[in-house]
């Protein structure tokens, strides 16, 4: 049977819950049920960081470890089995206040203080991440937090100061209980709350999963709810029926292989992030950009996939490593070139009721090279004006094959064909054979002007990535031709050999 809502630890006690309604984000739960207001709400689309709080859930290693999380557009329902952490628990009950509240003080880190209590969090789950930090480290970790009084360079100084890989506070001191609340709530049961024609659901099993979403295929299917919380809070859409992916461990499972890694449709970004940057350095470079600390410790990359947006970051780069989906519906399984899961803007070929299951991405194999740049009119925190992804395979100077995707060109992202023929050949010596390839593109693509770019200005840059590519893999260094993600600095081997 079923368990009748969700279960949570706040404050040391366990908290259940079943009378929420299934769009219920996790800020409401908080601002609305517990009237804990120091959790802020500024944009509502999980964008500027003022709705922060850390979610602590066991490691591999049964240890609790804290992400932040924008609780804008986390659902309340997906937080069950978790520990849930806001700013009014930091400082002790005779006022002391905690070591990264004292260090932000101490900075005079805050300016107007609405910003305040989401920057407290990031840096609370910074502070508990074990690590001695740099300021590179920092900027990465804040990347999601926006003050709008400018007072980075200070909030950057208390974070260096309170983040010296030793944690000593509250939590450290109650871990051991924690995590035993949390193992206690640690069940294999499908959580259910509401009734047929309206509800939250998270199946435990794949298979539960599967029969929930073929029985009812109008269902939203969330995965880190990264996109649909916005239909939520932005476009006020009503969601009558959730389907949430998040409770089925085999769909966080990321599996390396020698020539391949499995990455399960649940899988967020932080947990996939190791592997794919293990395939090269750029797709590293690329999740390191993809929103905020929070976004991607939600985010999955099945979801990034599935709502099918032109403008996603990972499927283009996906699409030229050559990566393929498995889908499920009911029983039957089927796999799918991702080029050819996006059919048009809005449609995908998955069937009403049919889910992702896993992704399967191919390593690079021997003379194989790869690149890929996202252009964005912001480096942090922005979504791409165009993306471009490139693998080529070399051999004896030559181009011998190309696999090279665009998002942001398109009303999908899309391979681009012709320019792929136009490259296969050319002798990386000779730059001045290269001017052709780039003029394929246009046979391939006619971008629209939007707001984020025009059709010219897509185009123009869409030739610059394919030469900077071309010029890079030939032996140009990237410090050289980038402003970050140099692969130089990256460890000693393929990422800082040429292709001669």
């Amino acid at each position: 049977m079923p368990r009748r809502g969700v279960r949570f630890v706040r404050r040391g006690r366990i908290v259940e819950r079943s009378d929420f309604a299934p769009a219920e984000t996790l800020l409401d739960h908080l601002r609305l049920h517990e009237r804990a207001y120091g959790t802020k709400e500024g944009c509502a689309e999980g964008d500027c960081g003022a709705c922060t709080v850390a979610v602590g859930r066991l490691d591999a290693n049964g240890r609790v470890a804290y992400a932040p999380v924008n609780s804008c557009i986390l659902l309340t329902g997906m937080v069950d089995g978790a520990e849930i952490v806001t700013v009014e628990d930091l400082a002790s009950s005779d006022g002391r206040l905690h070591p990264v509240q004292r260090a932000l003080v101490d900075a005079h880190a805050s300016q107007c203080g609405f910003c305040t209590p989401g920057f407290v969090m990031s840096l609370f789950t910074l502070y508990h991440a074990g690590r001695r930090v740099d300021r590179a480290t920092v900027n990465d970790w804040l990347a999601g937090n926006l003050c709008r009084c400018t007072g980075y360079r200070p909030i950057a100084d208390a974070a260096l100061a309170c983040c010296t890989g030793e944690a000593d506070d509250a939590f450290t001191r109650r871990a051991a209980e924690t995590a035993s609340q949390l193992a206690g709530l640690s069940d294999e049961a499908d959580v259910f709350a509401g009734a047929s024609d309206t509800f939250f659901a998270a199946p435990a099993t794949e298979d539960a999963l599967a029969a929930l979403c073929a029985r009812y295929p109008d269902a939203t299917i969330v995965g880190g709810a990264t996109d649909v919380g916005l239909w939520i809070t932005k476009q006020l859409r009503e969601l009558p029926r959730i389907v949430h992916t998040g409770r089925v461990a085999r769909l966080h499972e990321v599996r390396e292989m020698d020539d391949r890694i499995e990455i399960g449709a649940a899988a967020t970004y932080t947990e996939a992030e190791e592997a794919l940057r293990g395939i090269d350095p750029d797709v590293g470079e690329l999740l390191r950009r993809l929103g905020g600390k929070q976004v991607r410790s939600t985010g999955t990359v099945g979801g990034n996939i599935a709502n099918g947006s032109p403008i996603g970051d990972t499927p283009p780069a996906l699409i030229a490593l050559g990566a393929s989906i498995e889908l499920r519906h009911r029983d039957a399984r089927r796999t799918l070139a991702l080029e050819d899961f996006f059919l048009d803007y809005g449609r995908q070929d998955r069937a009403p009721g049919e889910i992702i299951t896993g992704i399967t991405v191919p390593r690079l194999g021997p003379g194989e090279h790869f690149r890929c740049y996202k252009i964005s009119k912001r480096f942090d925190q922005d979504i791409s004006a165009l993306l471009g992804a490139f693998r080529f395979h070399i051999r004896q100077g030559r181009v011998t094959e190309a696999r090279i995707a665009y998002g942001g060109m398109a009303a999908t992202p899309e391979r681009a064909p012709a320019t792929e023929r136009s490259v296969a050949g050319i002798r990386l010596r000779d730059p001045a054979s290269w001017s052709g390839a780039a003029e394929a593109l246009a046979e391939d693509f006619s971008p629209i002007d939007d707001h984020r770019a025009s059709a010219r200005y897509r185009l123009r840059v869409a030739r610059s990535l394919l030469m900077k590519a071309l010029a890079e893999i030939a032996g140009r260094p990237t410090a050289e031709t980038r402003v970050t993600g140099i692969r130089e600095t990256e460890s000693v081997g393929r990422a800082g050999e040429s292709a001669w």
